[in-house]
């Protein structure tokens, strides 16, 4: 196993990050509050070991739950514009250790660094839309049909949010949950991805920095680390009114019935699918940017990433020249290395997953048109890199309608009008992005109409991959229907609250209702 490269500063990043890299074979956690047991952070980039963590034991969180209840009763008591300062402040410290942040997100999940530091920047993006947002947390005054009446509805903040993110996006996602709970005031309890801790650590080495400095309790923000057992002690407990989790579809239907089960509230970001519809009329090269980045960033393991190819039969052969032509144009290897496209997939086990793909989908019909496989030999030690891979196939396909987290792309044609391709797309159980690539002003309404696109995400000319934080961010059917980031989203982190005030000295009743004593 080879030591910690530090040809690209890695070391110089855990150090503005307060995590101190460990030395092979020490035991030496990081964690030194957890009592639970060891494990460790290796890094699909060089198959080095980080750091070790110390996961959480029940006594542990049962404390962190403790500390998160006593500081939502000093917190929720700030005002709205106050929380919204201490965000501003955390956007700050993240603007400060933006390079470091975004190594760390590399280097121990595997995306390029470009990619790093784009997570980190909607990290600070999304503070940025909070500020503002929290003198803007307003509610609705209507009218009462009884006279010398008011009525009005307000929201209040719901108290400990628990929040379960993925590998994938190991930062970002936390922070439009997190960024948006703090200004509504309520405190959150992050579970990380046990493939990624130590981009939680650093996180919360960030926030804990702020809160120290302002005077303010540390269980505002709480950081619980572990696998999926770990993750139940939040979705059991009911003194969290909330889970939000982002994962696997299969994942998030035991969240959401043991949730259910406690009459909580969750926030799912479930599996995508996510397709592209390419018509006669779209822009050849626009599509070829759009559909290469889509599929093959982050190696493929974006929930948002294009799977499914949907190109209609008459400039099939025209596109698939350009797009093949493309792949062979990519670099793949240390996603440090801002030369390369694509890095690592996270681990032997997704590496797996998508050799398996690839041999079913073979199976059932389909025709690899760019071959896929295990890249070896230097640089490449980890065993997680592999190629990217094309196969034209049915749409019907066990494969094309399963998600698989890996750099395949699904390419299918379709014959006739802009609606065939559109039931294509829709014939999923997923329903997370989409996108269509026209210039036809009739297709493109089509495709966002009643009647078209019935993903949570639909674009025009641009692809399935990436989003701003500006608007909500989720997907329907087995997606899970949930919406964090921008537009209203911050109301699923409040409680509703409707308020009538009688200022007469009479009490008439709603409805015309007599009850004379």
């Amino acid at each position: 196993m080879p030591e910690i490269s530090t040809h690209f500063g890695i070391d110089k990043a855990l150090k503005t990050l307060g995590i101190t890299p460990i030395n092979l074979g020490s035991s030496t956690g990081i964690n030194s509050f957890s009592n639970g047991s060891i494990i460790g952070s290796f890094s699909p980039v060089d198959g080095a070991l980080i750091a070790k963590v110390k996961t959480t034991s029940q006594a542990d969180y049962n404390e962190v739950l403790e500390t998160a209840t006593a500081a939502f009763k000093v917190w929720r008591s700030k005002p709205a514009p106050f929380r919204g300062e201490i965000v501003r402040q955390f956007g700050d410290k993240l603007r400060e250790k933006k390079e470091a942040l975004g190594k760390l997100v590399s280097y121990e999940m595997g995306k390029s660094y470009q990619e790093g530091l784009g997570e980190v920047q909607e990290m600070i993006d999304i503070c940025d839309f909070a500020v503002g947002l929290s003198r803007q947390l307003h509610g609705l005054t209507m009218h009462s049909e009884r006279p010398g009446h008011r009525m009005y509805e307000q929201y209040h903040p719901l108290g400990v949010v628990g929040i379960i993110s993925a590998f994938n996006f190991p930062v970002a996602v936390w922070a439009w949950n997190t960024a948006l709970a703090w200004i509504c005031g309520d405190v959150c309890v992050w579970k990380p991805s046990e493939k990624t801790p130590l981009c939680g650590i650093a996180c919360q080495n960030i926030a804990a920095e702020v809160f120290a400095e302002n005077n303010l309790p540390e269980g505002i923000s709480s950081l619980i680390n572990g696998n999926y057992q770990v993750g139940e002690f939040m979705t059991q407990d009911s003194r969290i009114p909330l889970i939000s989790a982002t994962g696997s579809t299969k994942m998030g239907k035991t969240v959401a019935q043991v949730v259910a089960a406690r009459l909580g509230k969750s926030l799912l970001e479930l599996g995508g699918n996510n397709a592209i519809i390419v018509t006669p009329d779209a822009d050849i090269k626009m599509t070829v940017i759009g559909a290469v980045f889509g599929a093959v960033g982050t190696a493929g393991q974006r929930c948002t990433s294009t799977r499914r190819l949907i190109i209609h039969e008459t400039i099939y052969d025209k596109v698939m020249k350009a797009i093949t032509d493309a792949y062979k144009q990519l670099r793949i290897g240390n996603p440090l290395d801002e030369n390369n496209h694509m890095g690592p997939l996270i681990d032997a086990d997704a590496v797996k997953r998508y050799q398996n793909a690839l041999d079913k989908v073979v199976e059932e019909g389909g025709k690899i048109l760019v071959e896929g496989g295990l890249l070896s030999g230097a640089g490449f030690e980890s065993g997680c890199y592999v190629k990217p891979a094309i196969v034209e196939a049915e749409p019907h396909f066990k494969m094309v309608q399963e998600e698989t987290f890996a750099p395949i792309l699904y390419v299918l044609k379709y014959a006739g009008t802009v609606e065939n391709a559109i039931d294509i797309q829709n014939s999923v159980a997923q329903g997370l992005s989409s996108a269509i690539m026209t210039n036809n002003l009739r297709e493109a309404e089509c495709f966002l109409s009643v009647t078209g696109s019935d993903c949570g995400i639909a674009n025009v000319n641009i692809g399935t991959s990436g989003a701003e934080i500006g608007g909500a961010f989720g997907g329907e059917k087995e997606t899970g229907g949930g919406r964090e980031s921008g537009s209203d989203a911050w109301k699923v982190y409040m409680r509703r609250q409707t308020n009538t005030i009688n200022y007469t000295t009479e009490l008439p009743l709603a409805q015309g209702i007599k009850f004379d004593l």
